[in-house]
């Protein structure tokens, strides 16, 4: 997997690919065009997404592991989950309980921190993982349903 980033202006703190999942962090306002809150947003962050894609956001609570949901079509695009703290994004987000039929890609889209979920190739049927978002020790577990393309 060869991952490039270029800094517009921005911070890129760090990088860390482990056990498929790529999780990054501290990376703000890159990209080429505005978000409606001023952040940037770089069009690759919108592209390759599922046609089916039903996402819930979890209400998140500090110290507590919320519950949600996603239901996404396997035709090799992704679906994510936003969400944020105080209308920043968070830090990092841990993966701490990893899917078993797909990947979770972890990272900065403008404003907020997306959680991308990409089934593997041919999976139709459930898998689940959870995640630990920081600063602070709220996270949520997700139930992904998979449905054929």
């Amino acid at each position: 997997m060869t991952v490039q980033c270029r800094s517009v202006g921005s911070r890129f703190s760090w990088l860390c690919l482990a056990a498929g999942v790529l999780l990054l962090a501290g990376c703000n306002n890159m990209g080429a065009g505005p978000a409606a809150s001023g952040a940037r947003v770089f069009a690759a962050d919108v592209t390759g997404a599922a046609k089916s894609c039903t996402a819930a956001t979890p209400a998140l609570k500090d110290g507590q592991v919320t519950e949600t949901t996603m239901k996404v079509g396997n035709d090799g695009g992704w679906c994510g989950i936003s969400v944020e703290k105080g209308g920043k994004p968070f830090n990092a987000g841990l993966l701490t309980g990893r899917p078993t039929h797909g990947k979770v890609f972890i990272h900065t889209v403008g404003d907020v921190t997306r959680v991308d979920y990409t089934p593997d190739r041919g999976f139709v049927g459930t898998d689940t993982f959870i995640v630990k978002l920081l600063p602070g020790s709220a996270g949520f577990r997700t139930a992904v349903t998979v449905t054929g393309p």
